[in-house]
């Protein structure tokens, strides 16, 4: 499986210092300042501009701007260069990259030039070396909103300054950039939280270093490529509504039922043979839901005879009465595969005994919390949560020895042995009432039809986001994308995904099958 990895801001230092330990050790600083140059050149200075500011800041990060610079005059592109630093508290490899460029002729200056005009701006200002205890100072924030307000492209140099790499969040402020040229791997901050809508377009640069020879990575992305082995295989023509799972679906207390709704569409359009909704809500209960008829209506009570599903799903529109906690103690006794969502979450935060009996249980179970409820769960703040991400993510995982998904912008898939994905699709489109139940539908016809918790799960949250992709083009923007609509926009990908794997099982819109072995009329 072609996988790529993700390293936090230590492993990252860890991985340079192995590197440059060796005799002859790699010019690092050269290779990354030459491929920010190439990357300016090619994506930002075309169509006949040429005009660049470039921001060099007080460390290594500055040093690879430095180089850029030079590389870039080199060119014949015009750089107006402004240097934060102190040439003598660089390091020797971001001096020698300074004096490289004065030895060219070139003015440094010590702010932006007021009257300026440039076509792109790169941006070296601090890069990774920011941190929750090494905050901005007033000098560099006022410096990055003029960056900001100069409306014009910006290539950002290993994560965009203000960002914090390893949890992707913004303290103060950041770097808007347009593109971002990581160094060596990529970082978790590029991937998640407010990352998402500071970086642009994110172009790795691996300056010819092995990192798996350094460091076996723990974190990977989660996009197309990563998730083609995951898929389910082809359907048979000899099978049969059983042969594609029972799921059940647990929720719809009084006034949310059409959380059980959405979730039981979802689940049966994802592919599983036959769906139970079950509703807890005693007033004016549907016999039939009038826009999936398909779907089995049933009481909650007949979900735990031996035998009559192969999976659950329980949270959708729970509620927190006495009735939802009884059913939900029933579920976490059983043998089924769990998805828990929503309030079933809510409840096992509240209720130390919930908590007790899902830590020791020996059948899967996947916990899907937005960071409200994974704040619940970890009894912590949500900004706790919203600080470190991957660290939630992991913790819950551990704690209570179930995959999870922390929701949100850079949804992060996590294990208990600590290994995690951090998924690269989806928009704000999905920023919308029904999604996560939607997603829950998802998970537990996957998990119905046999695949196993690690992979329904990246697949179901990586498919949920390309389905919002796919409506975001269609739609010409997320406004007023629904939870309804994500359904058959991903019933229609992972059928084309799988197409696609497994070209001699696809059908054609006649219904003739193609590659078929039958020739001649």
């Amino acid at each position: 499986m072609n996988t790529i990895p993700i390293y936090t801001t230590a492993e990252i230092r860890e991985i340079e210092s192995l590197a440059l330990s060796v005799p002859n050790p790699p010019p690092l600083m050269e290779r990354a300042g030459l491929a920010a140059a190439e990357i300016a050149g090619t994506r930002l200075l075309t169509g006949g501009k040429y005009r660049i500011l470039v921001l060099a800041g007080p460390g290594n990060n500055g040093g690879d701007a430095l180089v850029a610079a030079r590389h870039l005059h080199n060119r014949g592109k015009q750089v107006t260069l402004v240097f934060t630093g102190e040439a003598e508290r660089l390091s020797q490899d971001a001096r020698r990259a300074l004096e490289q460029w004065q030895a060219v002729g070139k003015v440094t200056n010590r702010e932006i030039p007021a009257d300026g005009q440039w076509d792109a701006v790169i941006d070296g200002l601090f890069g990774i070396g920011l941190n929750e205890t090494r905050p901005l100072t007033e000098k560099y924030r006022q410096l990055i909103r003029q960056i900001n307000c100069l409306n014009l492209p910006v290539l950002a140099l290993d994560i965009p300054s203000g960002l914090l790499s390893d949890s992707g969040r913004v303290p103060e402020v950041a770097v808007l950039a347009a593109l971002t040229v990581t160094f060596i791997a990529l970082k978790p901050g590029l991937l998640t939280h407010d990352g998402c809508d500071y970086c642009g377009e994110i172009i790795v640069r691996d300056l010819e270093l092995n990192t798996a020879a350094f460091i076996s990575p723990h974190n990977w992305l989660l996009n197309r490529t990563s998730i083609t082995t995951r898929l389910p295989p082809p359907r048979l023509a000899n099978s049969h509504k059983g042969t594609y799972g029972r799921l059940g679906i647990l929720g719809g207390a009084s006034g949310m039922t059409g959380a059980v709704l959405l979730a039981g569409r979802a689940a049966l359009r994802l592919g599983a043979g036959r769906v139970y909704p079950g509703l807890l809500a005693q007033e004016n209960i549907p016999v039939v839901d009038p826009a999936q008829p398909e779907l089995m209506l049933r009481s909650p009570s007949s979900f735990f005879d031996p035998d009559f599903l192969d999976g659950l799903v329980i949270g959708p529109g729970l509620g927190m009465e006495i009735a939802a906690c009884i059913y939900l103690e029933q579920a976490l006794q059983t043998c089924l595969p769990l998805v828990l969502d929503a309030d079933a979450l809510n409840l096992i935060a509240a209720h130390t005994e919930l908590s007790k009996i899902l830590k020791v249980r020996k059948a899967p179970a996947i916990l899907t919390p937005h960071p409200a409820e994974a704040a619940r769960l970890l009894n912590i703040t949500v900004t706790e949560i919203q600080h470190n991400r991957l660290s939630a993510a992991q913790n819950l995982a551990r704690q209570f020895n179930c995959a999870v998904v922390l929701k949100g912008a850079g949804s992060i898939c996590a294990f208990p042995d600590g290994h995690c994905h951090f998924n690269t699709s989806g928009n704000s489109g999905l920023s919308s009432a029904g999604t996560g139940d939607v997603l829950s539908g998802f998970l537990g016809a996957l998990l119905v039809q046999g695949l196993s918790p690690e992979n329904a799960l990246l697949l179901a949250v990586y498919l949920h986001g390309a389905a919002a992709d796919v409506l975001l083009e269609q739609q010409c923007g997320p406004v007023g994308m629904t939870a309804s609509e994500v359904i058959p926009a991903a019933r229609n990908l992972l059928n084309c995904w799988i197409g696609e794997e497994n070209p001699g099982y696809q059908f054609t819109r006649t219904g003739e099958l193609t590659g078929t072995r039958i020739h001649g009329h």
